[in-house]
């Protein structure tokens, strides 16, 4: 009796990686029910070397880059980050960080703030310690695929 072993290559674990990556931030179809199990928002923890201007308030209204559908508006006050009307497409890693730009390098020096749930209306996010003053943009951002999904340029 002869045993066969198949071993894939590294070209086919790589296509496979990088396709079930990718498949992770797609979009809901129109329709589907939308995830019960909304990340809670938290708090960033506390950097002591920045610091903030409690008194700075700033706007932006998100719109979807990339292909992606990202909706709503958001508002810096003192050292407060809400979204309010907020909805995207569905990631499994979203983030929402502070950028000056949007592209992968923005994000990168950027700052990450939280997780944001892809389908909660209205979301808050402290901002301990951190100089939104220095920022542009607030960027929606899948951690896992390397994507932006949206941005809000903030006046």
């Amino acid at each position: 009796m002869r045993k066969t072993a198949l071993i894939p290559t590294s070209v086919g674990v790589a296509v496979l990686a990088l396709g079930l990556t990718l498949a992770g931030c797609s979009s809901t179809p129109a329709g589907s029910a939308s995830s019960s199990d909304a990340m809670p928002t938290s708090s960033s923890s506390p950097m002591p070397s920045d610091t903030m201007h409690s008194d700075m308030q700033k706007t932006g209204t998100f719109m979807g880059l990339n292909g992606k559908n990202v909706k709503g508006t958001v508002t810096i006050s003192g050292s407060d980050l809400k979204l309010t009307g907020f909805s995207s497409d569905e990631g499994p890693d979203l983030h929402v960080y502070l950028t000056n730009g949007t592209d992968e390098a923005a994000v990168a020096a950027g700052k990450q703030i939280d997780p944001v749930a892809f389908d909660k209306d209205t979301q808050s996010f402290m901002l301990n310690g951190v100089d939104a003053s220095t920022y542009t943009d607030v960027v929606i951002h899948c951690d896992k695929a390397k994507a932006v999904f949206g941005a809000a340029a903030l006046s």
